[in-house]
């Protein structure tokens, strides 16, 4: 637009004039936009950054071109012995003009694979990637209870910048003063401290700290359902869609993020916890299909996960967000293992969210079941939506409980 030629323009001749020149090259401007430009054609984290210098190039010189191009005078009117039907003329079309031609290979280009072409087999059971649907604004998901982690813009949580909520006894050095609560503390023992005049005698003992209240970021770790029932009738395009408006959303609340998934007989971490929510999209964007479900599998991968990013960052708290249909068909026993997984993280007191991809008319509601020994929430695709009613009476009558 105007605002990245303005842009463009000015760093064209900051380059110039930091070279010792007063003109302005198409070298200049070209350098000035691979400077510019890539970091303001990113709508959204999901963009890829970049640019693409070989359209660049084109733009260039086709702005180069419409500047030279001469303007037609009465002298140029006659074509001379030259022209169109002379010797010189373009009248006959010479071989290497012919550009629809044999020589040109004149028929249509054949569409590569996974660009309009047939798709090509990817193994027994195994479904190709699916483009996700349309991203949207998502309800907030957040970890219950007071947490004391990074900051952030998604849970509660005890910061030294926000809302004053109350006042304790300081541990260590005292760097928020509740004036309130230290005068309530004192004022009980000012005859036995023996005050005679209009000062307050104060102690060490009285002095209060003020508590302060914000948000804080989460973990949020996904562990994606791959399996061949997620992908039956067109659904895996809407997972991966909502999928990607929680990715985004976690990217506004300024959390890290971790990709599990699980299909055929074993679970894959996708993707290790990361601050870049544009590689998890990545990630997503090219999840195959297909396969049984092995839901223990992913559920002890993503407690994995847990264990360890506990370790390495133990004041960040997770939040859980397993996206299935709920069904669990891979090894034996998969619905008692899957139930003893879905246990571990009730036990360790992880917050958690199924998001319920079943659909239909009948339904098993065994999403709902796993939440249960998650100990955590289901939601359907529909309630996920920020705008959606469903979610909106649901919110309603908790409140009412």
């Amino acid at each position: 637009g105007m605002r990245a030629d303005i842009v463009m323009a000015r760093t064209a001749t900051a380059l110039a004039a930091w070279a010792g020149r007063t003109d302005v090259l198409a070298e200049d401007v070209r350098q000035a936009a691979l400077l510019a430009l890539p970091h303001r054609r990113r709508r959204n984290p999901f963009d890829a950054p970049g640019l693409d210098e070989n359209k660049l190039d084109d733009t260039l010189e086709e702005f180069a071109e419409q500047e030279q191009e001469p303007t037609q005078g009465p002298e140029d009117d006659d074509p001379g012995p030259d022209g169109p039907d002379g010797p010189g003329g373009g009248g006959g079309q010479s071989p290497e003009d012919d550009s629809d031609g044999p020589q040109s290979g004149g028929t249509a280009a054949q569409p590569e694979a996974g660009e309009g072409g047939e798709p090509q087999p990817s193994g027994s059971g195994e479904q190709q990637p699916v483009r996700a649907s349309e991203p949207f604004r998502t309800k907030v998901l957040s970890v219950p209870g007071l947490g004391e982690g990074a900051a952030g813009r998604r849970s509660r949580a005890r910061t030294e910048h926000g809302r004053t909520t109350g006042a304790r006894r300081p541990q260590g050095a005292l760097t928020k003063l509740h004036l309130a609560a230290t005068v309530q503390a004192a004022a009980p023992h000012q005859l036995a401290r023996g005050r005679a005049g209009r000062g307050l005698v104060v102690r060490r003992d009285d002095l209060r700290q003020a508590t302060r209240e914000g948000r804080e970021g989460n973990l949020v770790l996904f562990v994606v359902d791959a399996s061949g029932s997620m992908a039956a009738r067109q659904r895996m395009s809407a997972v991966k869609g909502a999928v990607l408006s929680l990715l985004l959303d976690a990217y506004q609340r300024r959390d890290k993020v971790g990709l599990v998934t699980f299909r055929g007989s074993a679970a894959d971490v996708a993707l290790p916890p990361t601050s870049s929510v544009d590689a998890a999209a990545v990630r997503l964007e090219s999840l195959p299909t297909g396969g049984r479900t092995p839901l223990a599998a992913g559920l002890l991968k993503a407690h994995d996960v847990l264990r360890v990013e506990r370790l390495r960052d133990p004041a960040r708290r997770a939040l859980v967000v397993v996206v299935t249909d709920g069904r669990a068909t891979g090894g034996p026993e998969p619905v008692v293992l899957a139930g003893r997984a879905a246990r571990l993280f009730a036990a360790d007191g992880v917050a958690s969210v199924v998001v319920d991809c079943e659909s239909g008319p009948v339904r098993l509601g065994l999403a709902g079941q796993l939440a249960g020994e998650l100990e955590g929430t289901a939601v359907t695709l529909d309630e996920l939506r920020a705008d959606s009613i469903a979610g909106l009476v649901k919110d309603v009558q908790r409140r009412a409980a």
